[in-house]
């Protein structure tokens, strides 16, 4: 069958329109991108008066063919000797050898790298450990008897104490009794109390100051203050009248003579407004505007605590503190 492209294609819809395979060497189409491929185009029996070829691609006698072929075997050719070059070539004993050598340096070279990183974490990690360490050597330390150690001064302005010996004493005297607390050893409960008396802290900055609970702070105080009464009550004596007229002071001398041995006064404190309505208004203090205890105390002229009685509610007057008290006996 013969065929040749020579029609007009005007009024045509080219979507319908389809080339032979005659009009191709191979007797089909060429890729897209083949562009170097005879048949990429139709080439046979195009019709006109220009002859062509019409042989196939096996017989490889025209000449667009044979271009083509030799194309080819130039890019294969050229695979081939890319291939060859990038070839590992054999690699001699010797050469192996080298390889091995540099393969242990660069792996000495990264251990070395590897311990000297070590060692500067070890230290790093000794640094922080010492510094944790002193810092709870300094948290052992604070309100510990070496924190008061040499420190009258401190002792005085934390304690009301005199000396760092007399807090000792006191101490001594008072550990057989007091309880054993998981928070706070017995010293710093002790010193805990008599800071809260002396300064009148608050029980929240106890609290933060001696890192423990306002209801470790609260159960430490009651605890303690309850075993400082009853083991120090005894404490509380009036000299008899010949002890204090051989040590009055010079001032007290020359104007009360030798008649006076102790000097009282009524004192209250503030207290919370109690829940029943009877202790409400038995505490109630007309002089302080609020709920109060109150006690009379005495004091020798010498400047010694000589008497303190119970609390009283704050509504009682000082006359009946004073006939009722105890003290006039």
């Amino acid at each position: 069958m013969v065929s040749q492209i020579n029609q007009n294609f005007e009024n045509k819809n080219l979507d319908n329109v389809r080339v032979c395979s005659v009009h191709f060497l191979s007797g089909k189409k060429a890729g897209l991108y083949d562009r170097n491929n005879p048949d990429w185009c139709p080439t046979l029996r195009l019709g006109g008066n220009q002859e062509h070829e019409d042989v196939s691609v096996e017989t490889g006698t025209t000449p667009s063919i044979s271009r083509y072929n030799r194309m080819k075997e130039r890019k294969r050719r050229k695979l081939e000797l890319f291939a060859e070059t990038t070839k590992e070539p054999d690699v001699s004993v010797s050469e192996q050898t080298d390889k091995e050598d540099k393969d242990m340096s660069c792996q000495t070279v990264i251990d070395g790298n590897y311990l000297r990183a070590m060692e500067s974490e070890i230290n790093a990690l000794r640094q922080e450990n010492e510094t944790l360490r002193k810092n709870c050597e300094k948290n052992d330390r604070r309100f510990s008897p070496k924190d008061f150690e040499d420190n009258d001064e401190k002792v005085k302005n934390l304690t009301g104490l005199a000396t760092f010996a007399f807090l000792m004493k006191l101490f001594n005297y008072l550990e057989p009794f007091l309880q054993n607390m998981d928070v706070l050893d017995k010293f710093r409960c002790l010193v805990l109390t008599l800071m809260w008396l002396r300064l009148n802290l608050s029980v929240l900055f106890l609290s933060y100051d001696f890192d423990i609970s306002k209801a470790s702070v609260s159960r430490i105080f009651s605890s303690v203050i309850d075993v400082m009464y009853l083991r120090m009550k005894p404490f509380f004596h009036l000299p008899d009248r010949e002890s204090l007229q051989l040590t009055i002071p010079m001032q007290f001398r020359k104007n009360f003579g030798r008649k006076c041995a102790v000097i009282i006064d009524c004192f209250e404190v503030n207290i919370e407004r109690p829940s029943n309505l009877k202790a409400r208004a038995e505490t109630w203090s007309s002089y302080k505007h609020h709920n109060t205890i109150k006690f009379l105390i005495g004091i020798t002229p010498q400047g010694t605590v000589s008497f303190i009685s119970k609390a009283w509610g704050g509504r009682v007057s000082n006359k009946y503190i004073t006939e009722h008290s105890g003290f006039l006996d």
